[in-house]
């Protein structure tokens, strides 16, 4: 069983702190937690919301129902209240004009203002959400923030214990009993991921959803040791992060679309010139600015041949938290070995989700790097940077490591020795080396995660983000019988296609589930495979699609 709160408002009323606060605690009492972030583009006003989900089982995705909404304002009541559950109940301050049977009016100001701090506001009403759910009170005072005077800190745990005096409780949870958790949203674990892979340099330009994985490694980046750039474009992002990649650092650049469809020209460059780089594209709606705070997945299309001509890349969608940390360190390691472009894509819903996970198993990772030295050359001989092999992948020396050794590159059509060229028969040995990478890139590749019964007449197709929505709603389906199993993709490109072949052939109907228009997924798999989809469900209104959503579409239009 879990339960699901809602705390919202306008801009810069505070809800981040309530749902931090709740976030934090309930993950300390033993609680899977799950949270998502709604937000209006726009610093003061609108209507924001964020959604806190907790159990004792793991969980994924967040969900419509709701058991408890916190409202800042009237317009959270109206906005939300259809989607309470029967027994929920509604928490506001008593000063709210707003009416329904299920509203809880608690003087949370006042009580804020009686403990000497008007701010603490948000700290009375988590005491109060807390007491709903029966959640043992012991140990809050662990997660205010440290960064408080003691002063504060104690007013904080004052204004807790008079908040959790307002109500009566509801529920008995006391505690869960999931320990040795960590929590992290996804742009943290991306960032975390890349400090863990040996990353040493990282450019960016800010651009929502994407701007929180420079954030991080700039308030780490003395720690570790790592340069942190935030250039004056993203032109000049992945310009720097290419030639970081060239003097020998582990580079990274990212953006969202908008920045990403700047950086396509020296995409290229990177790709004949044979410079590992790992790029994160955090997907938001377009065109143009579109829903610069929303969510979708509608930039898979344009990543697999972004920038003109023709170059090998690897491109790959991170799924949650967890996936997205070990995603990112392996990216690093692939992208060295094989000289290449690799690119991430994740999007704001999972940039800005908080999850619980287990702690990351670093024992089992190993920084791989594939740097060559005078070992590689003959005596008298001239350094060649393209070097033909029988794998395509040519000695890489850093500039400047070994003596009388010139490392040259170029983004013209090169020789061995990187010499400009005009030779077609130079110009197809080189397509064919470069090229000739994706057929070893395949030896490596993750087949998508599959879970449902082991022959399904319905086989659900997803990417990315959708991982959590899909599994529940398969989860949902099964228990009324329904034969569903479902592929959530990480590695797109190349397409892995064993476990795709396996299943579509057992399955009655194929049906793709994605968060754009045109069912991008769906038109690679077609075109790799042959395999067409029996339907679809798209959505794009920069809402996340939740297990609810897909479980009656599914229902409605398929069977």
């Amino acid at each position: 069983m879990n339960f699901n709160i809602l705390i919202g408002g306008t801009a810069g009323q505070g809800m981040d702190t309530i749902s931090d606060f709740l976030e934090k605690f309930l993950k300390k009492k033993g609680f899977y937690v799950f949270s998502n972030k709604d937000y209006m583009s726009r610093v003061r006003g609108g209507h924001n919301f964020t959604q806190v989900r907790f159990g004792e089982e793991p969980i994924y995705a967040h969900h419509p129902d709701l058991d408890l909404i916190v409202a800042l304002d009237k317009a959270t009541v109206e906005l939300h209240k259809e989607r309470l559950k029967p027994e929920g109940i509604i928490i506001v301050d008593e000063s709210i004009e707003a009416e329904d049977e299920r509203i809880n009016k608690l003087p949370l100001m006042k009580t804020a203002k009686e403990v000497g701090l008007s701010r603490a506001f948000g700290t009375v009403a988590a005491g109060a959400v807390i007491k709903h759910f029966g959640v043992a009170k012991e140990g809050v005072e662990e997660v205010i923030p440290k960064k408080f005077t003691e002063e504060i800190r104690k007013i904080n745990l004052d204004a807790f214990n008079k908040g959790y005096e307002l109500i009566e409780g509801k529920f008995n949870l006391i505690e869960g009993k999931a320990k040795n958790l960590v929590m992290i949203n996804g742009n943290n674990a991306i960032a975390l991921g890349a400090i863990t892979g040996g990353l040493s340099f990282y450019s960016a330009y800010p651009m929502t959803p994407a701007t929180s994985v420079m954030t991080y490694l700039a308030k780490k980046q003395v720690e570790v040791g790592m340069v942190v750039d935030q250039a004056e474009d993203e032109v000049a992002a992945i310009n720097a992060a290419i030639g970081a990649s060239y003097a020998g650092a582990r580079a990274m650049t990212g953006s969202s679309g908008g920045g990403f469809s700047l950086m396509v020209e020296a995409l290229g460059l990177a790709g004949i010139t044979e410079t590992p780089l790992v790029v994160i594209d955090s997907q938001r709606p377009g065109p143009a600015t579109g829903l610069p705070t929303r969510t979708e997945q509608s930039d898979l299309s344009f990543i697999l041949t972004a920038s003109h001509g023709e170059f090998p890349r690897m491109v790959i969608g991170v799924r949650n938290a967890e996936d997205a940390f070990y995603q990112t360190f392996r990216a690093l390691n692939i992208a060295d070995k094989y000289q290449m472009v690799v690119i991430i894509l994740t999007d704001q819903y999972l940039a800005d989700s908080n999850l619980t996970l287990p702690k990351f198993k670093l024992e089992d990772l190993k920084i791989e790097r594939y740097i060559s030295g005078a070992e590689t050359i003959e005596d008298g001989e001239e350094y060649k940077r393209y070097k033909l092999t029988p794998n395509g992948i040519s000695p890489r020396l850093i500039p400047g490591k070994v003596e009388g050794q010139v490392v040259l590159v170029d983004s013209d059509e090169h020789t061995e020795y990187a010499h400009i060229t005009e030779s077609g028969e130079v110009r197809n040995q080189m397509m064919e080396k470069r090229m000739g990478k994706l057929e070893l890139l395949k030896e490596e590749l993750l087949e998508p995660e599959y879970f449902g019964v082991e022959k399904p007449e319905i086989l659900l197709l997803g990417w990315g983000s959708t991982y959590g929505a899909l599994k529940e709603a398969v989860d949902m389906l099964n228990k009324e019988d329904v034969s569903v199993g479902a592929l959530s993709f990480g590695d797109i490109y190349p397409l892995p296609k064993q476990l795709l072949n396996k299943y579509s052939k057992e399955a009655k109907y194929v049906v793709n589930i994605e968060q754009n228009y045109t069912g991008q997924l769906g038109k690679l798999i077609t075109q790799e495979t042959g395999i067409l989809m029996d339907k679809i469900i798209l959505k794009y209104d920069g809402k996340q699609i939740t297990p609810v959503e897909i479980y009656e579409r599914v229902k409605s239009e398929v069977l």
